[in-house]
């Protein structure tokens, strides 16, 4: 069977396959269920296009990997064929742990587990199904590798998950101000013991990349009408399995059933339950909430009305923390007009507050190397004022509530 597939991609064109061990990763029943987990969560609501699954962006991913070992074995840096292929799997199955709508579920039906932890779960599981093929790039995943500079490749403040994420998502929503061109960015890269730098021409398109990032999450990731969704999403969820925690039968999936019937943390969170986790993806929550739309109880079915037919709540973005007091008005004014609980009510009203740092000067700095062989931050080597202030944290707060 011919495995070294050409893929087609509408940002890139077409991606080969490097090797067959790539390919059978990526016909994995594991992994083939990316194409039902879509990438933006609920941002679809407010970008028509925003439809593209994690499965686009991993193929992707690999893509600009094969482009950054290239370019750094161009530049006189050994990579070892054992460390490529390590590369390819780890940037490959990194977000192969996602769950429905991609982050609804570590805030709703399991407890004190993350996306990444399940990645590495599916990794490990996988490494032996394929006979310890996987041992190095799961080092590589976890940060362990004595070369750091491939750990950064995979999860660093420049490295080819966001170099892709962001080209991709900008493509999908149409929102132009978020491309970034990653194989500029990927072209200028090098390794300096063992560390990732970029090259000081590449530093304009570092501050583009920076800009770009800001912008995404203020303009698209955190857009308030996407908020809002994925809020009553995770609503939805919690209010599913407290029901069903008390008893209520709801009509589910089976694998969505059993998440719902069961408190899973990492502990708990055994090869069954792998199997069981894998079967689930963004089609069992959009059915189940099809049919919870009928049901008894208040909370659920308004809940998932809403969600289903975009009738969702107002959100309003402020400056400074809600007020308990405005919190409060709103509550007492949906309790009497439904005659609800003070506990159902909060279902509708909320608060909470959101953050984001375009870029940690503490974490894993993106570092420019001169012509001299110095080696700068990118905040004090760029002439741009705006860096500085955009590696301040921001956050903002909001609160919710019907319209």
């Amino acid at each position: 069977m011919n495995k070294l597939k050409i893929l087609n991609d509408p940002i890139y064109g077409f991606i080969t396959i490097p090797n067959s061990l790539i390919f059978d990763l990526i016909q994995h029943k594991y992994f083939q269920r990316l194409r039902r987990i879509t990438q933006m969560g609920m941002s679809h609501l407010v970008y028509p296009g925003a439809h593209h699954t994690r499965f686009h962006h991993a193929i992707g991913c690999v893509h600009l990997m094969q482009k950054a070992i290239n370019i750094l074995r161009f530049k006189g840096v050994t990579i070892s064929k054992e460390e490529e292929e390590a590369l390819y799997i780890a940037i490959l199955l990194h977000d192969i742990g996602h769950g429905p709508f991609s982050h609804a579920m570590e805030h709703s039906i399991v407890s004190g587990i993350s996306h990444e932890q399940i990645s590495l779960l599916f990794m490990e599981r996988l490494n032996v199904e394929f006979n310890g093929s996987l041992t190095l790039a799961i080092k590589i995943f976890k940060g362990e590798y004595e070369r750091p500079f491939m750990c950064q490749l995979i999860s660093s403040q420049l490295d080819i998950d966001r170099a892709d994420y962001l080209k991709r998502d900008s493509f999908y929503t149409g929102v132009a101000e978020g491309n970034v061109n990653s194989e500029r960015l990927i072209t200028m890269l090098n390794v300096i013991d063992d560390n990732l730098v970029v090259e000081e021409k590449g530093i304009y398109s570092v501050e583009k990349f920076i800009i770009a990032r800001r912008f995404m999450y203020w303009q698209v990731y955190l857009h308030k009408t996407g908020l809002v969704a994925e809020q009553l999403l995770i609503r939805v969820l919690s209010r599913a399995k407290a029901l069903t925690n008390n008893g209520v039968k709801l009509h589910a999936s089976t694998p969505l059933k059993y998440f719902l019937q069961n408190d899973i943390s990492l502990e708990s969170f055994t090869n069954k339950t792998l199997d069981i986790f894998y079967e689930l993806d963004d089609y069992d929550i959009v059915s189940a909430m099809k049919e919870w739309k009928y049901h008894d109880d208040f909370v659920l079915r308004n809940l998932c009305d809403m969600v289903i037919n975009r009738d969702l709540l107002k959100i309003k973005i402020k400056n400074k923390p809600i007020k308990a007091l405005s919190l409060e008005k709103h509550i007492n004014a949906l309790i009497k007009k439904h005659s609800i609980s003070k506990s159902d009510a909060t279902y509708f009203v909320f608060s909470d507050e959101i953050h984001h740092q375009a870029y940690q000067t503490k974490k894993q700095n993106i570092n420019i190397l001169y012509k001299s062989g110095k080696i700068q931050d990118i905040v004090k080597a760029s002439d741009h004022l705006n860096l500085k202030a955009l590696s301040k944290p921001v956050t903002k707060y909001y609160i919710c509530y019907p319209k």
